[in-house]
């Protein structure tokens, strides 16, 4: 059995070098439930980590994803990486496929690439 996390993970929004805070903004665009939907699975995550399916994924290269299911049978994805002890935020969407589509892991990856190259 694994170790539950003690203390609350800080959770941060990844931003670009203009300051723009891609997965805030998406989330701010969501209708409220959804936002509401969202928030509560990622603070779940906050004080439950590390945590596993349904609610968390590995997607592997150091993406996990908080897998939300949201109003009128749609379903999002927030992808994340750890840092420490903070999950960083790189990439938001609503998924409506079975697999995560390659574009969406790739923005991922690379705003996770830009994260750890501007530490």
């Amino acid at each position: 059995m694994k170790k539950r996390n003690k203390t609350k993970l800080e959770a941060f929004f990844y931003a670009t070098e203009k300051g723009n805070e891609p997965v805030r903004e998406w989330i701010k665009a969501l209708p409220q439930d959804d936002k509401k939907a969202i928030g509560e699975d990622i603070l779940t995550v906050q004080y439950g980590w590390p945590l596993g399916m349904p609610l968390v994924d590995n997607l592997g290269k150091g993406l996990w994803e908080v897998r939300t299911k949201l109003s009128s049978s749609r379903i999002s994805r927030v992808i994340f990486f750890m840092d420490d002890n903070t999950m960083i935020l790189v990439h938001g969407f609503i998924k409506k496929t079975q697999q995560t589509p390659k574009n969406e892991l790739d923005l991922a990856l690379e705003r996770k690439r830009e994260y750890e190259s501007a530490k």
